[in-house]
């Protein structure tokens, strides 16, 4: 594996390349009618995307890179080719042709989605304090887990590693959200929403958890395809296969996001957790037409056969993945890495200056 100095020029190489990209489509693809041509403008920039990630090789820089501009960026253009998604919103009103540019290149580079039509605010914000509980949280779990993974039985690890999970994606996208709302005053939808209250699969994947993705796949995914399924199968037949191949792409852009993290031949677990998913959430909608409100478990047991259901489906499929690639050990020696560069350097920097 290259140096860490390494690492950091090609990680700015990478991002210098995706926005130059990215200027491209604002520029000139913008300008040609939307549908097939305005697409076939985009696809050099969507293959580009794809094997980005694979100048890199550091887990942190791989995987924010696959699923920043693999999987969310790619998305977005894909919607921007017919002019809708996140990308086809209006320039600020009132601000420079040159704002509108930072905007565009700032909503297709994070995982960010515009609650209100945008526009500057001269109302104060702040960094949320709960931000802050969970990136302290997270640090703390990631060193107890270096320190003492190996002392743990595995059927255990599975906690510890589903909350690493849920911190990892509320706390750096917390941070871009937080950051990226503070400059252009906007308000954005937070990266997820409490998911382990989660009553239900339906609730858990449609309202609580990785809302980015799952705005984007309901708009470029599921959407689409319940229409066209509609025609043939029928309401509830379309829904369930809408349902179904959404979470089979979802599964896909993870097994990639894997591959890319790993570079070893993919297992298909990964994809297959999310495929199991997408068929139980059938069966879940299934359940709930029939039996509507006439029986309805109370709060606590719901959330509770919810979230045991996300753990026992992740412990078979997700985190064997995760461990026969040895992407977790990754992660850990990664994160102590980091940790202890930071310490030297704010170590060297109190002796030096006396702060």
């Amino acid at each position: 594996m290259r140096n860490a100095e390494d690492e950091l020029k090609s990680f700015i190489k990478v991002w210098v390349m995706a926005e130059a990209s990215l200027c491209y489509c604002y520029f000139i693809s913008s300008k040609i009618p939307m549908g097939i041509y305005r697409l076939l403008s985009l696809l050099p920039i969507l293959s580009l995307f794809i094997f980005l990630p694979s100048y890199l090789s550091y887990v942190f820089t791989v995987s924010f890179t696959s699923f920043l501009l693999s999987g969310l960026a790619n998305f977005k253009l894909l919607l921007f080719s017919f002019h809708t998604g996140p990308l086809s919103i209006d320039p600020i009103r009132g601000a420079s042709s040159l704002n509108s540019l930072l905007l565009f290149l700032t909503v297709a580079s994070f995982p960010i989605k515009i609650n209100r039509q945008p526009k500057f605010s001269s109302k104060p914000r702040r960094f949320p304090i709960s931000l802050f509980v969970k990136t302290f949280l997270l640090t703390v779990l990631l060193s107890l887990l270096y320190d003492h993974r190996e002392f743990l039985d595995p059927k255990i690890l599975v906690v510890p590693y589903f909350w690493v999970l849920y911190l990892s994606v509320d706390a750096s996208f917390g941070w871009i959200i937080e950051t990226v709302g503070l400059v252009w005053g906007l308000d954005l939808v937070p990266p997820s929403n409490e998911p382990y209250l989660a009553t239900s699969l339906q609730d858990f994947w449609g309202r609580r958890w990785n809302l980015p993705v799952t705005n984007l796949l309901r708009v470029l995914v599921y959407n689409p395809l319940r229409w066209a399924a509609a025609r043939v199968l029928g309401g509830e037949g379309a829904k369930a296969v809408a349902v179904l191949l959404t979470f089979l792409v979802s599964g896909l852009m993870h097994e990639f996001m894997l591959y890319n993290l790993a570079k070893q031949s993919p297992s298909w677990e990964m994809t297959w957790h999310f495929v199991v998913h997408g068929m139980c959430l059938v069966v879940e909608l299934w359940v709930k037409k029939v039996v509507g409100d006439k029986w309805r478990l109370p709060r606590w047991m719901s959330t509770g056969l919810t979230m045991g259901f996300v753990m026992v489906v992740g412990y078979w499929l997700l985190f064997p993945s995760l461990v026969k690639t040895g992407v977790d050990v990754m992660i850990l020696d990664q994160f102590r890495f980091s940790f202890d560069t930071w310490k030297n350097i704010i170590i060297f920097w109190k002796s030096k200056y006396g702060l």
